[in-house]
């Protein structure tokens, strides 16, 4: 019998988190589990006012993405999940308190919840995180064309890689497997997708040390 895995696909804005759950579960015919699909009601507040309702918007986002994280571990096959609760609150939360869009008593209430919940819940059996520079991701967003999109800058993804960085560093819930996005794209290249799937069954399997080789990235390119 194979036992259920649950693993996790984090990575900033643009990265390609949602196109990669999809064609990982195709492949190994496990269940997606994407963004919370309820809008949140406070976004419009927020974009005029953040200072106002950034806790508000933020606490929505946590509680949809807690609801979603206690589905998966009710789920009986395998699941590979769109963003991680953890990110909303050690990337995007901490960016909003960052910038003082969100004040002290606000962040720090939003974080003591979060750290009691979060003690509650299973973590993944792996986080796969995708790495690229705010290069890669500007033209990722271009390219897909959202219209909120738009006005996303350099430094604003800068911000968040720095933080995703310092959040995957002390990351100790479950393994992690860096992905080099820049140098792999697993839509244009079958062969980039097939070395993921390998080394997430390495990992998944108790590897201690599963990295991406230069040599394996360009091969994958070249698959003949």
């Amino acid at each position: 019998m194979i036992m259920k895995k649950f693993v996790a696909v984090a990575g900033n804005i643009g990265v390609g988190k949602s196109t990669l759950v999809d064609m990982l579960c195709k492949h190994l015919n496990w269940q997606p589990f994407y963004e919370p699909e309820a809008d949140n009601p406070y976004l419009p507040d927020f974009y005029r006012d953040m200072k106002t309702w950034a806790f508000h918007s933020q606490l929505f986002f946590l509680t949809h993405r807690l609801r979603i994280h206690r589905r998966i571990i009710d789920q009986p096959t395998s699941v590979i999940q769109d963003r991680s609760v953890y990110e909303d609150a050690e990337v995007f939360a901490r960016n909003l308190y960052l910038q003082t869009q969100m004040g002290e008593r606000d962040y720090n209430t939003y974080w003591e919840l979060y750290q009691v919940l979060s003690e509650f819940l299973p973590p993944p059996d792996l986080v796969v995180y995708l790495r690229a520079s705010e290069t890669t991701l500007l033209r990722r967003i271009h390219r897909r064309g959202r219209d909120y999109e738009r006005e996303i800058s350099a430094d604003y993804l800068r911000q968040l890689n720095q933080l995703y960085e310092t959040w995957v560093h002390s990351f100790s819930l479950c393994p992690v497997l860096t992905v080099p996005a820049d140098d792999m794209d697993f839509v244009e290249h079958p062969g980039h997708l097939e070395l993921i799937v390998q080394k997430v069954q390495e990992k998944l399997t108790g590897k201690d040390v599963v990295i991406f080789k230069p040599e394996e990235v360009a091969n994958g390119r070249n698959p003949n």
